[in-house]
């Protein structure tokens, strides 16, 4: 995820410190979550479990009551420290860290009789790694939705900077795949050229495959063709707009462009004419003129109502239960 300054870790800090993220098979893929390398030690001991949601203050946490660990917190007084793993791709080998915390109850996790959900509060400040691993996604959450009509014209420093494979793509219409260039992306959509007739695209369903390096990864933009432009000079191509679904972009494709936007408003000085064709929104400069928005921008939300992904382009709704699908299926061995 790249170097976060300081002042941007007390920034993430101070403003998502209350506010927790549900550890849903996207939310481990884009943070890089090390499931089977979290653990509870209390007493000495360290007990296996599953983190289910986390914020910089509290944690929960699915463990088995079967194997001891209750007794053990009882001894302890309810003082434990929770092991965080992450491996980043702009790290060779996993962040390890404790984060001290105070076990304040738990309770059955759905209908089984081994496993609990604990209920725990940090007594300190989490690490910075923490702080910057989850405040880059709750960053990326909100800003999809306050910038979600600023438009960045691909160029070769822009898709460089993005780590966009190429311009050159594919859209998938009506399962169909149909040969296209990028022109410019947008949390809210896309604009691209490609062979057609514009009447016979309009409104229809569409799904934009977007490829990035470093670490190699797709996306599938779902969404449909709201306009269309003729293209100067050839009559076979279109100009065409496609808004995406809201509910169904993927927060690593929403990850991409938040850390692409932050670089230019940290590159961006004020008091330097801005170079032809860059438009400056605030602090922050986006290459190419802005022209009409791509879709209409999804309205600005909670940053904590993450959407849980569980493949490019597509959501399903959270839930207790969600995190179901994360836990071992056998009940957590007793630790040796």
């Amino acid at each position: 995820m790249g170097v976060i300054t300081s002042q941007k870790i007390t920034s993430f800090y101070e403003r998502f410190k209350a506010i927790d993220v549900t550890f849903s098979k996207e939310i481990i893929r884009v943070t890089g979550l090390v499931s089977q390398q979290v653990y509870l030690k209390c007493g000495g001991d360290f007990w296996p479990c599953v983190i289910y949601s986390s914020s910089f203050e509290t944690a929960k946490i699915a463990a088995n009551v079967q194997s001891g660990l209750v007794e053990k917190l009882r001894q302890a007084n309810n003082v434990a420290g929770l092991r965080f793993c992450f491996k980043t791709a702009d790290v060779d080998t996993p962040v390890t860290f404790f984060v001290s915390a105070r076990v304040c109850g738990y309770s059955p996790y759905g209908n089984s009789k081994d496993i609990a959900l604990f209920s725990l509060q940090f007594t300190q400040r989490p690490p910075d790694d923490l702080i910057g691993i989850i405040g880059t996604v709750l960053d990326a959450n909100v800003n999809s939705a306050k910038r979600s009509d600023e438009r960045i014209l691909l160029t070769v420093d822009s898709i460089r900077k993005l780590g966009i494979l190429s311009k050159e793509t594919a859209v998938f219409i009506q399962g169909v795949p149909r040969r296209c260039i990028l022109r410019d992306v947008s949390f809210s959509g896309a604009k691209l050229i490609m062979m057609g007739i514009a009447k016979f695209l309009i409104n229809r369903e569409a799904a934009l495959r977007v490829d990035f390096d470093d670490p190699r990864e797709s996306f599938l933009l779902r969404g449909s063709f709201v306009r269309s432009e003729e293209v100067e000079g050839r009559k076979e191509m279109i100009a065409l707009a496609i808004k995406f679904a809201g509910g169904g972009i993927p927060m690593g494709y929403k990850v991409r462009l938040n850390n692409y936007l932050t670089q230019l408003r940290v590159e961006y000085k004020p008091e330097s004419s801005a170079p032809a064709g860059t438009a400056a929104t605030g602090n922050t400069a986006v290459d190419g003129a802005r022209a009409d928005s791509t879709a209409a921008g999804s309205a600005a939300g909670s940053p904590a109502a993450l959407p849980a992904v569980t493949e490019p382009g597509r959501a399903e709704q959270e839930d207790p239960s969600a995190a179901a699908g994360d836990l071992p299926p056998n009940p957590l061995p007793k630790p040796d």
